[in-house]
Order: structure tokens, then C-alpha cells, then sequence
């Protein structure tokens, strides 16, 4: 039986304090302590103490993503993903079946920028996470077969048609990505990558993009919650230790973003509504501008009262639902609004009305009501991650790995309390631009005309 292991720590009375008594009271200073130190082979590690429930987090980085892949070789970092759960030299077999019985939750996720494994366990299992994590880091190749690649291929490539292929409007991902990086950006293919790619890889390709991104030197582990500081210390010095340092892989930090034209793509899916995508390039992760879209985003599509459901979904009826979003990224963001039309209704309608509430939003600015509900919102769920030793611990590898700064909770903080109607009129303005927009409208598929000649089908009843 697979038992899942969820627990809440509780939040110190400082912020407690915080998250109660409001902006009324000083700023909350918000920390979240931890040790940082290097081993000798380049692995960085950040281990953050509490005892509060007998819970620990491990979590690894690799400082590899989508980005990084070269050209006709996408879909690596991902395929990689699913590869790291099939067994390594010392552990040959499924990664999980050792960690279940101890209640854990173990999963990964790759995305245009990094890769990460965690196992969030008992107190008692960390000694085991830690031991199975640097046996699939050091000895993974010699339990890499042609049999395991092809079959976690078929894998990968059964996931990109469950995500893009047979879900509604799953293409969509594919051509916004297309449509808003120029030809060969890190950006400019999926993270899961294309069939023919997957399809090419060989046994040789994939060995040599471990050797290449998976050695200590890039590589951060960070250990959560409650442990024994010293014994954790020995464990990581005896498991990762002995792994020899690769050569330094050099990780994509700059790419020239382009520039954006509008233009209006129309598609067909097997889909029952249309639905309406506006997508605009946007500030990078962390960057001016970045928090202001993610206030934006809820006073657009955040609730009943938010702008845009309340006018095209409750009040006018012209849509079955409304989003709005930033999707942030290290070399440049997106923000995107999609609208699925109601029956009875046309895309013409949501268009017109979507261009409406952004012209006024743009003109008029945001309310201080709106503002303040949005931050709010943001607020309440930056705390509800703090909460937990796997939230800390991975707000401890966000900040590392995006700013090189492990405690950064308070100035993430201080970056949505800080927006203003100003600033967040400044940001509208400046991103919505209608001369830099894509548009994406998916309409429903033509119905297969039936056949005329007045034959049956073939195997009929005689």
C-alpha cells in the first residue's frame, strides 16, 4: 500500500504574530536559519534545523534544466527525471519501494531551469534518502541499460501525449513557446521535448549527459526539519564524499529574449469550447516587475470578485472560466490570460469584453481594495509554505539556485508588500502592450462529415 506522509509544523510566535496583527504592526523580520558548506567535491549543502515534529526534508538540485539541452536533443532533463527512479549500482530497482515503508513522499520535477528530487520522511528515514540519493548521483551508469532507456522513453513520450496531444488544449504550450522565444532560444522547445528527439537518443547521448550535468560540483542538497546536525554531517561526508568532482558544467544564464510582434494564430482541437490565449514576454523570475504581475494575476482572475470572472463569468456569462498568470523563469518570463468561451456565446464576445477590462485596468489603475486583496493573497500562501520543513527546504533551494542567496524569505516578502497602485500601473502598462501581444484561439474541430453515398460501415449487419 503506498501511504502518503503529510504533517504541519507549526510557525514560530514571531510570525504568527505577523501573519495576525497585519501591516499595522513593524515589518516581521522572517528568517529561515540554516549552515551552508561545501565538501570538497564541489557539492553545495544547506541544512536548516526544527525539531518541532520529528520530520525531515531531503531535497537535490541539479543546476540543469530544458534550457540546457543542445539542439536536437530536447526532452534530456526530463528523461533524465524519470531515469533517476530506476535503480542505480548499490540499489538496483525502483527507487521508491525502500522509502514507501517509512511513509515518505518522494517525488521530481524538471523545468526549463533545473531538476530536483526530494523525499519529505520520518526523522529515522534520512540516513536512507540520503545513502540512496548519492548512490543514483555516483553510481548510476552502471545500472543504465538499453532496456531501461527504452522503456522510460515510451514513457516520456506517453506523458507528451497525455499532456499536449490528447488533453484539451495541450498544443497551446507547444505553440506559445514557438510563437514567444525567437528559433533556437533555451526556451524555445517544451521541457518534455519532441518525439523525433526522444526518438534519436541513444544509450551513448544519455550517459554522456549525466557525465556532463549530474557530478557534485552541480549539484545543491539541502536537509530540513529534525535531525541530528552531526550525525547528518557524517552521513552526507560518507555517502556523497567519496563522489568524484566533474569537469565544471557551464549552465545557460543569458539568452537574448527577442522582441515580440503581435499577431493572432487560430488552431483546431478536439475540444467542445473555444477558448481565447493572450501571452506577453515579461519581467525574468526575481526581477523588477516580476511580483507585480503575480499581484496583477489575482486582482484579474483570483476569486468571484477578481475582474475579469466577475465581469465575463458571473456577470455577463460570456465565459465558463478566466485565467491569468505569470509564468516566471530565469531568462524571461511570460504572462499569460485565457478565457474559454460559454455556450451560446462567441470568441468575438470574450475578445471584446478581455479588451475592455484590460484598457480600463491600464487607464484607471487598480483599486487600494483590489490591491490589498490581492497581496493578501499572496501573503497567506507565502506563509502556509513556510509552515512546513519541505516548504522551507525548498524555499531555501529556490533562493539558492535562482539568487545564490539561501534566505532570501524576507525580501521575497517585502517584494509583494512593496507593490504599490504606482508600481503596479507602471507594470500593466508596460507588459499588456496590445503591439507585443500573441493571440491564440482554439476552436473546436470540424465535426467528420458523414458519409453520402448512403454506405454503412464496413462489418455491418447483412
Amino acid at each position: 500500500m503506498n501511504h502518503s506522509f503529510v504533517v504541519r509544523t507549526t510557525l514560530s510566535a514571531a510570525l504568527c504574530a505577523a501573519v495576525v496583527a497585519g501591516p499595522a504592526l513593524a515589518e516581521p523580520t522572517i528568517s529561515i536559519p540554516h549552515e551552508e558548506y561545501e565538501l570538497e567535491n564541489g557539492l553545495q549543502v544547506i541544512l536548516h534545523e526544527d525539531d518541532a515534529t520529528p520530520i525531515a526534508h531531503v531535497e537535490l538540485w541539479y543546476h540543469v534544466g530544458s534550457k540546457d539541452e543542445v539542439k536536437g536533443r530536447s526532452g534530456f532533463a526530463h528523461l533524465f527525471e524519470h531515469l533517476m527512479f530506476n535503480g542505480s549500482e548499490h540499489a538496483d530497482g525502483e527507487y521508491f519501494a525502500p522509502l514507501q515503508p517509512l511513509g515518505a513522499r518522494i517525488n521530481g520535477s524538471t523545468n526549463g531551469d533545473r531538476t530536483n528530487y526530494y523525499e519529505t520522511l520520518p526523522t529515522n528515514g534520512v540516513e536512507l534518502a540520503l545513502w540512496m540519493e548519492a548512490d543514483r548521483m555516483g553510481f548510476l551508469l552502471p545500472a543504465l541499460t538499453q532496456q531501461k532507456l527504452d522503456n522510460q522513453r515510451e514513457v516520456v513520450r506517453n506523458e507528451r501525449r497525455q499532456r499536449y496531444e490528447i488533453t484539451p488544449y495541450g498544443e497551446v504550450w507547444v505553440y506559445l513557446s514557438e510563437e514567444m522565444f525567437p528559433t533556437d532560444h533555451p526556451y524555445e522547445h517544451t521541457t518534455i521535448g519532441s518525439h523525433e528527439d526522444l526518438e534519436a537518443a541513444t544509450l551513448a547521448d544519455v550517459k554522456g549527459f549525466f557525465t556532463q550535468w549530474y557530478v557534485p560540483n552541480n549539484a545543491t542538497l539541502v536537509v530540513a526539519g529534525s535531525f541530528d546536525k552531526a550525525e547528518v554531517k557524517g552521513w552526507i561526508e560518507q555517502y556523497f564524499g567519496p563522489i568524484p568532482k566533474g569537469e565544471q558544467p557551464s549552465p545557460v544564464t543569458e539568452a537574448d529574449p527577442g522582441v515580440i510582434e503581435a499577431k493572432t494564430i487560430e488552431i483546431t482541437d478536439e475540444v467542445q469550447l473555444p477558448r481565447v490565449y493572450w501571452a506577453w514576454g515579461s519581467p525574468a523570475f526575481f526581477t523588477d516587475g516580476d511580483a507585480d504581475l503575480d499581484v496583477l494575476s489575482g486582482i484579474l482572475s483570483d476569486g468571484k470578485n477578481s475582474r475579469l470572472y466577475k465581469r465575463l463569468v458571473f456577470e455577463d456569462r460570456i465565459a465558463k472560466d478566466v485565467a491569468a498568470f505569470q509564468a516566471s523563469a530565469r531568462l524571461g518570463s511570460r504572462y499569460i490570460l485565457y478565457a474559454t468561451v460559454a455556450p451560446g456565446h462567441t470568441v468575438e464576445e470574450v475578445q471584446a469584453a478581455l479588451q475592455e477590462e484590460i484598457d480600463r485596468l491600464k487607464k484607471d489603475g487598480a483599486t487600494a481594495d483590489e490591491l490589498e486583496r490581492a497581496t493578501n493573497s499572496w501573503q497567506k500562501s507565502f506563509y502556509q509554505r513556510l509552515e512546513s520543513v519541505a516548504g522551507r527546504g525548498s524555499m531555501l533551494h529556490m533562493y539558492n539556485g535562482y539568487l545564490g542567496e539561501p534566505d532570501w524569505a524576507q525580501q521575497d516578502l517585502n517584494r509583494y508588500t512593496g507593490v504599490t497602485q504606482e508600481s503596479l500601473s507602471k507594470w500593466t502598462n508596460a507588459v499588456l502592450d496590445d503591439s507585443k501581444r500573441i493571440e491564440l484561439i482554439v476552436r473546436p474541430a470540424p465535426e467528420e462529415e458523414a458519409p453520402t453515398d448512403g454506405g454503412g460501415s464496413e462489418g455491418g449487419a447483412q
